[in-house]
C-alpha cells in the first residue's frame, strides 16, 4: 500500500453524507468506486497494488458486477491471467450464463472486487462459482470498509485481501 495511492483515491472518491449501503447499513462516509476506477492513472496504480495480493495458484481472476469489471480488466491487463466476470444472475438470453468470459470448472479463481462491507455480493458470486465448480481460493478488493478484520459473512474461511482499509483512507483526509 503507498500512502499516496490511498490519499488519491481518498481525494476523489470519498463522499459525506447519508448513504443506504447494499448491506442495509447507513454511513455518513461514502466510497464511490466510480470516481477511482473511471481515473485509468488511479486504475491502473490500482491494479498493480491488487497484483501484489494475488495468491500465486490462481488459474483466472473473476470481477462481480458492476464495479469489479473495471477492476478485474485492468488486472488482467496486468498480470497477464485470464478474465472472468461474474453477473448478480445468469442471463435470461444468449448464453444464459452468470459467470462470463471463461470456463471456471475445475479452476482455481480469485475474486475481484471494488468495495466491500459485510461480503453480501462475495458470497452471491461465490454460490454461482461453485455451482460452476470452481474453487473460489481468495478475493482480492480495493478497500475493505467492513468492521474488523476483513472476512465475508457466511464465509469465514475464504480469505480478504485488501488494498486498503477504510481507515487507511480515512488517515488521509
Amino acid at each position: 500500500m503507498t500512502v499516496e495511492l490511498a490519499r488519491q483515491i481518498s481525494s476523489v472518491a470519498a463522499l459525506d453524507g447519508v448513504f443506504h449501503l447494499r448491506s442495509g447499513q447507513v454511513s455518513n462516509r461514502y466510497f464511490d468506486k466510480y470516481r477511482f476506477e473511471g481515473n485509468p492513472g488511479l486504475l491502473k496504480a490500482l491494479a498493480k497494488a491488487m497484483s501484489n495480493l494475488l495468491p500465486s495458484d490462481t488459474d483466472i481472476i473473476a470481477g462481480l458486477e458492476l464495479g469489479g469489471i473495471p477492476l478485474v480488466t485492468a488486472l488482467s491487463l496486468e498480470t497477464g491471467l485470464p478474465a472472468a466476470f461474474i453477473r448478480k444472475t445468469a442471463k435470461t438470453y444468449g448464453t444464459c450464463r452468470a459467470i462470463e468470459g471463461q470456463d471456471v470448472s475445475g479452476k482455481r479463481i480469485t475474486f475481484i472486487e471494488d468495495v466491500i462491507t459485510t461480503g453480501g455480493a462475495v458470497a452471491d458470486a461465490y454460490r454461482l462459482a461453485r455451482e460452476q465448480n470452481a474453487t473460489v481460493s481468495a478475493v482480492v478488493c480495493a478497500i475493505w470498509r467492513g468492521e474488523g478484520n476483513p472476512s465475508i459473512a457466511g464465509l469465514p474461511d475464504l480469505p480478504v485481501f485488501p488494498v486498503f482499509t477504510r481507515a487507511d483512507l480515512e488517515q488521509t483526509v
